[in-house]
């Protein structure tokens, strides 16, 4: 495990499918770190401005509802949670409403200044708390924590992504599930495209494509360059 004295932060970005989120959470129980999902944040945020019943295409409303925003995140990779104003909102951020919303919330500069600004702090705490800290999302590597000593770029082709998502929001991986799939993954990475890059790796960042590997080989492969930044 990470020394306690001295910070250590994981930082992992990757587009929808390529397994981030379930190999993020691996990785920050083998190293005993805490976890941050900063897409989750985002999601927090759409959901907020939907129940307060805000105009998502008024860009000064959402800004002003992300300095607002009333949230807490768990950070034990083994039972993350999202709050807002004390209310669970888990299920309700992964729903398909909240999925084909949160790139119109995401997409406003000023909110990502705002959530950028409370993911840095988050960052910060967590690993001074636990020792270290993997944090995961589209922009980690390059705007978030920049100098986190570890950086990865997860990867995988289209075909593979849009199977893994259709597997995980419809139990299915057959022609029908992945065209209705299709769309909501897609779209999301290219309308976030626009602020963030995220799919290609800036200087210094590692590369671990995931298409032809399991759960188990996308874990070790991420580990592998953990452990290599700590024995450097």
């Amino acid at each position: 495990m990470t020394s306690r004295q001295t910070p250590f932060v994981i930082a992992v970005d990757g587009p929808s499918g390529s397994g981030k989120s379930s190999v993020s959470r691996a990785v920050a129980t083998r190293v005993g770190a805490g976890y941050l999902d900063t897409g989750a944040m985002y999601r927090a945020l759409t959901w907020w401005c939907r129940e307060q019943r805000l105009d998502m295409d008024d860009p000064e409303a959402v800004a002003g509802a992300a300095v607002e925003l009333p949230l807490e995140m768990g950070v034990d990779p083994q039972a993350p949670f999202v709050r807002v104003g004390g209310t669970d909102v888990d299920t309700q951020i992964r729903s398909s409403e909240i999925s084909g919303l949160v790139s119109r919330v995401a997409t406003v500069p000023a909110v990502r200044t705002e959530l950028q600004r409370r993911q840095r702090e988050l960052i910060a705490t967590i690993a001074a708390d636990r020792g270290s800290c993997v944090a995961e999302g589209r922009d980690i590597t390059t705007v978030v924590a920049p100098e986190a000593p570890v950086r990865v770029l997860l990867t995988a082709s289209e075909e593979a992504r849009l199977r893994r998502r259709s597997l995980e929001v419809h139990g299915a991986a057959d022609g029908a599930a992945i065209e209705a799939t299709r769309d909501q993954v897609l779209r999301r990475d290219r309308d976030d495209s626009t602020v963030s890059q995220f799919t290609v790796a800036a200087d210094g960042v590692a590369v671990v494509d995931t298409s032809e590997l399991d759960f188990e080989e996308s874990v070790e492969a991420v580990m592998a360059v953990v452990d290599a930044a700590r024995v450097g």
